[in-house]
């Protein structure tokens, strides 16, 4: 085959390299618009798994490459006057230009026609190839000529950066964080060979115009990085590769995907085909990660595959690890382009967040890279949590939490889900077992299902009700239950179902489906139905506005009475309250309706009312959906405005879900994949959380509460199918001070042993 490669990058050059050690009777020509020795940026980062990667496709490049490599283990973080380091983390650098020279010297070595100064400009000129393979960067020209084949989706950042290098030798991948009257600024550095480091600085756009360096230009701007950063430079200059010339030495960072990577004869590779935030280091990774596919999978032609199946095939590889790092890039990325919202942290949390930011860092995982570290983080977490006692090692999920006169024994909650299994709105039997044993089960806090303040609140026939006699002595039954038999707090949760009410149990029919008869009238604020087959609601009166407030007030009053801890409005999910709050749902001209502050006028309403009839010494939540996933409906920033304004109105604490509320939401599902929205309401708003959605594991509990992204952390599915999740979860860890029924004090010794002995053989320690 005669194959032209646009672009003499990384990703280029280990292709062309890898397909002609393989194959050698292809003709490969790489076409590099620049000289050998131009390169935009200064050093790359690899892990000890991507050199594994790299010594399995081509060793001899492998064996020149850490030849060449500045290793280090530590992270070091500098906030606040405080400096925090963290081992065991297992990086290399090397500066680009020199991986180039050696990616250069192999291709040329294996007879790959290097033409460096040829700018293709146009994909015409190499009419005659039978493959061309697009290595021509995030500006990739390619990419934009056949963009209705590629249907790229790029993703301009809003945060600053400018790429800098300096002789100062780092010994350990540090960061420096810097607030001034100007805002917050930060430095990623690392060294990549024996005299030259990388210095990366960014920035918010507020902080980098406050500071002038929009009017700067390149000389300027070294110029005050230098002398912003000066405490930790030690007289080292900051250098700028000025061999590529911008408008400004700043640029924005450009999220790159694509939905299809080839087109005929053509193929996208590495940044062309996606990009990841320089914060997690695997730009260069997912590049030539992506050479080693397209190379095995191009020697593939001929034999088993044709052109277009071994073109599909290597993207089936590498699309889902590309996206897999691109999340774990986004969480980075975002994380840096917020730390304004972190900066009130103490050091010790601040340096927790940043070290896993990404999710790819789990609290377990730092406790095998640095155990001493991840102890001491530990113990700062359970002296703050709680004061009264002296500081241990305990997993932070173990610690206390206090709301205004409840006291929770953990941070773990059973999530509201609805069992659909009450007749008339009375709780039974089922109930009983069924919030029991989640209290048996350890959980420090239990959530109610969806309980609603009338007949006509509810979403089936089978939700439970509190607004009879009935139903307050039937969960007057379970509250006492739960107090009597477990270490457990109670939270009832109060909705309305609002235009989603009056369908059937979604066993029978599927969801949202309604009832065959006896259905009530649905409300809403206004008469835009949920979905094509469910009711159309009638638009609320303030007659109505009043008669649901009074319903909630009379249920709050039964919740105190039943000997409830806890008292939740549930606002979310597209629920009467919610539906007031979208603008997807509430098309009202009135002062309902419209603006934000319009839109929570009357939810406000009804939390203040319920505020004033439940127990001042007992704490209230509110549940909100903080993004509607959907362009015009809510989004993250209003959601921190939502937040505030129930704070305002009485909730200690803000129950952070999401969507539900239209049903053309596009959720981006994943690990906990809500929790960002818990984190930024948190940590702007400084007001208490709960998070919750796609949260299964202990470690992600540790890790969501260790880095002040919720204070408490409600779980579902994995609560139904094991209603002792918290025990176990005690258990693996080897956490004893969690408290059991002492009727199953003898399964725990024995479960305490058994994980003991699992973590042994694990260890190999058992013969």
């Amino acid at each position: 085959m005669k194959i032209a490669v646009i672009g003499g990058g990384p990703a280029g050059l280990y292709f062309s390299l890898l397909l002609r050690k393989a194959q050698p009777q292809h003709e490969i020509a790489v076409y590099e618009r620049n000289a050998p020795q131009d390169t935009f940026g200064w050093g790359v980062v690899f892990s000890d798994q991507t050199l594994e990667n790299f010594r399995a496709a081509d060793a001899p490049t492998y064996e020149v490459i850490t030849r060449n490599f500045a290793h280090w283990d530590d992270i070091d973080v500098f906030f606040k006057g405080r400096v925090i380091t963290s081992s065991g983390h297992g990086f290399s650098g090397i500066a680009r230009k020199k991986l180039l020279h050696i990616l250069q010297e192999r291709a040329a070595e294996l007879r790959v026609e290097l033409r460096f100064d040829s700018n293709v400009a146009d994909d015409a000129s190499l009419a005659g190839a039978d493959l061309i393979v697009a290595a021509d960067g995030i500006n990739s020209f390619i990419r934009k000529k056949y963009a209705a084949a590629f249907q790229p989706d790029l993703e301009v950042r809003p945060a600053k950066y400018i790429w800098l290098g300096t002789t100062f030798k780092f010994n350990a991948f540090t960061f420096y964080f810097v607030e001034n009257e100007h805002g917050v600024f930060q430095a990623h550095c690392y060294r990549f060979d024996e005299n030259t480091s990388t210095f990366i600085v960014e920035c918010d756009e507020k902080s980098w115009r406050n500071a002038g360096f929009d009017r700067m230009d390149a000389g300027q701007t070294v110029a005050a990085c230098e002398k912003m950063f000066a405490p930790w430079l030690a007289g080292h200059p900051l250098i700028f590769n000025a061999t590529h010339q911008f408008s400004s030495p700043w640029v924005n960072f450009v999220r790159v995907r694509n939905q299809q990577w080839s087109k005929d004869n053509i193929v996208l590779i590495g940044d062309a085909a996606h990009s990841a935030h320089f914060s997690i280091g695997s730009g260069t990774k997912l590049a030539m990660e992506d050479a080693i596919s397209l190379a095995k999978n191009v020697a593939r032609i001929g034999k088993e595959a044709t052109l277009q199946s071994a073109l599909q095939a290597y993207q089936d590889e590498r699309m889902t690890e590309a996206l897999k790092l691109q999340n774990a890039a986004r969480n980075s990325m975002e994380w840096f382009e917020n730390v304004r919202r972190y900066v009130r942290l103490e050091p010790e949390q601040f340096a927790y967040s940043l070290l896993t930011r990404s999710q790819r860092v789990s609290h377990e995982n730092l406790r095998l890279r640095d155990r001493k570290y991840l102890e001491g983080v530990e113990r700062w977490f359970s002296s703050r949590a709680a004061a009264e006692q002296k500081a241990a090692v305990i997993p932070p999920m173990f610690t206390p939490y206090t709301l205004r006169g409840m006291k929770l024994v953990n941070r773990v909650a059973v999530s509201p889900m609805d069992m659909y299994s009450a007749v008339d709105g009375t709780p039974n039997d089922f109930h009983l077992v069924h919030y029991g044993a989640r209290a048996l089960g350890g959980a420090g806090l239990i959530f109610t299902e969806m309980t609603c303040p009338s007949p006509e609140a509810r979403i089936t026939l089978g939700c439970t009700g509190m607004y009879t006699g009935e139903q307050l002595r039937a969960w007057t039954r379970i509250v006492d239950f739960v107090h009597a038999n477990s270490a457990a707090k109670f939270c009832l949760q109060l909705g309305h179902s609002g235009r989603k009410g009056s369908i059937k149990l979604p066993w029978e029919a599927g969801d949202d489906t309604p009832l065959d008869a006896g259905n009530w009238e649905v409300i809403g604020p206004s008469r835009a139905r949920h979905a094509e087959q469910m009711h159309l609601p009638r638009e609320m009166s303030r007659s109505d506005m009043d008669n649901v407030k009074a319903e909630f007030v009379h249920a709050t009053e039964l919740g105190a009475q039943a000997g409830f801890d806890m008292l939740e409005l549930h606002c979310a999910h597209g629920y009467l309250l919610s539906s007031f709050i979208t603008p997807l749902a509430n098309q009202r001209s009135d002062e309902y309706g419209g603006e934000l502050e319009n839109r929570l006028r009357f939810p406000i309403e009804v939390l203040r009312a319920m505020r004033a009839a439940w127990p001042q010494n007992k704490p209230m939540s509110v549940r909100i959906s903080a993004t509607d996933w959907v362009p015009e409906g809510i989004s993250g920033e209003e959601s921190v405005e939502i937040a505030k304004a129930f704070h305002v109105a009485g909730a200690d604490i803000i129950h952070v879900s999401t969507g539900q509320t239209s049903v053309k939401a596009k959720p981006q599902y994943g690990r906990m994949f809500q929790t960002p929205y818990s984190d930024r309401i948190r940590n702007e708003a400084g007001i208490p959380t709960i998070a919750v959605g796609a949260i299964t594991e202990a470690d992600q509990v540790n890790g969501i509460i260790a880095a002040g992204r919720a204070d408490l952390c409600a779980l579902a599915r994995p609560h139904l199918s094991d209603p002792n999740w918290t025990l176990h979860a005690a258990a693996q860890l080897g956490y004893t001070g969690q408290p059991w029924p002492l009727q199953y004090l003898t399964g725990k010794q024995q479960l305490e042993r058994l994980m003991q002995r699992a973590k042994q053989q694990s260890a190999g320690d058992v013969l």
